[in-house]
């Protein structure tokens, strides 16, 4: 394998690998699917150095935290974690050591693998472990300006990664049993517009190859899909993808939205919504919220209650505001922390009564599905053309597809029993409302 160099700062070329040659390697994974794609492609690099991977640290002769950033929270958790394995051949990769590395350095003194190492360094691997579900990382950073966003100074501008590279990942992950495709990327929508292309051509050609699989296509911005609109829909009819949504709003303001520098209104966001369930009327659509953004009132707050009233969402990932360093709204004045935990109860509150309110009035139906994922052994999930999960308790085989009597409600996914499965294949989607919403 060519190996991978990079620059110390003594001047000298070195691998940023070369330590973990032949060793027991424990990695923590925190944040994103992306990162998780990365410590996919981290562990692909390892077996060619004659390493292998261990479930726990007390086995390790090295420690990789994979870390993030993305709130203060989560920024802590990463530094407590480092700090409790400073005695370790330590490794850290993800986006801290890219924006806040003198914090990582005051706690412990690692060594620092980037996410385009990792990258750069699977490029001449290209192997994939068998799973049910493949993630697919199909370009790194954005082109947004958001304000108050840590992860687009740490990701840098948007670079699309090629067709080519991408239909080869995919192909190699249904070759090695894979159902689930899980496209990713800081902003999915965005692929290709740093290079005159656009999204819906990569999905078409995407559903060209040949296997038994569905897509996931991961987070998309409101912003960049707007001008793409048309065509993304249209690429959606393929059977090949899950009809699933997961568009971010982070606010039912305006007002907000600007201060955000979100690139989109309200409108923009309900016109996507509803451009897709003309087409798909059973599309699963989830949203992220955060609330206590700096200067959202008790009106701005009311607006985003109203709005998730009027779109249903399947899921609502709530945020409470965090503000993070280098970014252009660190310096505003913050809500207090009792009204952020106050909004963010009510507004899960909210969300989960409509939960169960539209998923009542499944329980007891039939639905078609196809298992994805092992959980344990006698026990596997299972989605629908909409990506609605449904835990059932069989040993079935990834790729098998079943119909369910739905059992019971678990506000985020349901319980059901298998009453009829049929050897893996892949199933005609229709452009109804059949499908879980």
């Amino acid at each position: 394998m060519e190996e991978v160099r990079s620059i110390d700062p003594s001047g000298e070329t070195t691998d940023p690998f070369a330590a973990l040659t032949r060793k027991r390697v424990y990695i923590e994974t925190y944040g994103c699917r992306y990162n998780f794609g990365d410590t996919a492609n981290l562990v692909e690099v390892l077996r060619k150095y004659g390493s292998s991977c261990v479930g726990s640290p007390e086995e390790a002769d090295a420690i990789v935290i994979n870390t993030c950033t993305v709130i203060a929270p989560t920024e802590r958790r990463m530094l407590r974690r480092l700090f409790a394995f400073q005695d370790k051949l330590l490794f850290v990769t993800g986006c801290m050591p890219l924006v806040q590395r003198d914090s990582i350095f005051a706690v412990c003194s690692p060594k620092v693998i980037t996410p385009d190492q990792i990258r750069e360094a699977y490029l001449s691997v290209q192997t994939v472990a068998p799973a049910g579900v493949g993630i697919v990382q199909v370009a790194k950073g954005c082109l947004g300006r958001c304000t108050y966003c840590i992860t687009r100074l740490a990701r840098g501008p948007l670079t699309s990664f090629p067709q080519e590279e991408i239909h080869k990942k995919i192909s190699a992950f249904v070759d090695a049993g894979a159902f689930e495709i899980q496209l990713t990327a800081q902003d999915v929508s965005a692929w290709g517009q740093d290079k005159g292309q656009i999204l819906p051509d990569l999905l078409t050609g995407i559903c060209t190859l040949q296997g038994n699989y569905r897509i996931r296509v991961g987070m998309m911005n409101p912003a960049t899909v707007i001008g793409i609109l048309d065509e993304l829909v249209d690429a959606f009819k393929s059977e090949h993808l899950f009809r699933f949504l997961h568009l971010p709003v982070q606010s039912g303001s305006d007002r907000i939205l600007k201060r955000m520098g979100r690139g989109y209104t309200v409108q923009d966001f309900e016109d996507i919504i509803s451009a897709f369930r003309r087409r798909y009327p059973g599309i699963n659509v989830s949203t992220d919220v955060i609330v206590g953004f700096p200067g959202e009132t008790a009106d701005d707050f009311s607006r985003t209650l109203d709005l998730i009233g009027r779109i249903k969402p399947s899921k609502v990932n709530i945020t409470r505001y965090s503000a993070r360093p280098f970014t252009e709204i660190f310096t505003e004045k913050d809500v207090p922390d009792s009204i952020k935990k106050d909004r963010s109860r009510i507004l899960n509150t909210f969300a989960e009564k409509q939960y169960t309110t539209v998923n009542h009035l499944l329980i007891g139906t039939i639905v078609s599905c196809v298992v994805t994922e092992k959980l344990k052994p006698g026990s596997v999930v299972a989605r629908t053309a909409s990506y609605q999960g449904v835990v059932i308790r069989e040993d079935l085989p990834v790729g098998t597809a079943v119909d369910i009597s739905l059992k019971k409600d678990r506000k985020y996914f349901f319980l059901g029993d298998c009453v009829s499965k049929a050897l893996p294949r892949i199933q005609c989607v229709k452009e109804t409302s059949d499908f879980i919403g």
